[in-house]
């Protein structure tokens, strides 16, 4: 009776230090689940940087206002018959 016993402690023992501190282990899981959290935000956040990007695509290509800001802002260009004042502070 004493081994049986004996046998029994040794399983339970084997199996709560897997449960710990072995593959699948509650610590893994709670890292891969912050990890998944992390992974989850890294997405939405590229989700709305994504459709930003296809919105400015679309106003480029369906016309010219876009265009006309960008060169304006990014390239300093003007209009003709425009004049460019360049203020110092």
């Amino acid at each position: 009776m004493k081994w049986v016993i004996v046998v029994l402690v040794l399983v339970l023992v084997s199996l709560q230090a897997r449960l710990w501190f072995g593959e699948g282990s509650l610590a893994e899981v709670w890292r891969l689940r912050q990890s998944v959290k992390l992974q989850e935000q890294t997405n939405a956040e590229q989700r709305e940087r994504n459709q930003v990007l296809e919105a400015e695509v679309r106003d480029l290509k369906q016309g010219l206002e876009a265009i006309e800001e960008r060169a304006r802002s990014e390239l300093g260009m003007i209009r003709e018959g425009e004049t460019f004042f360049l203020l110092v502070e």
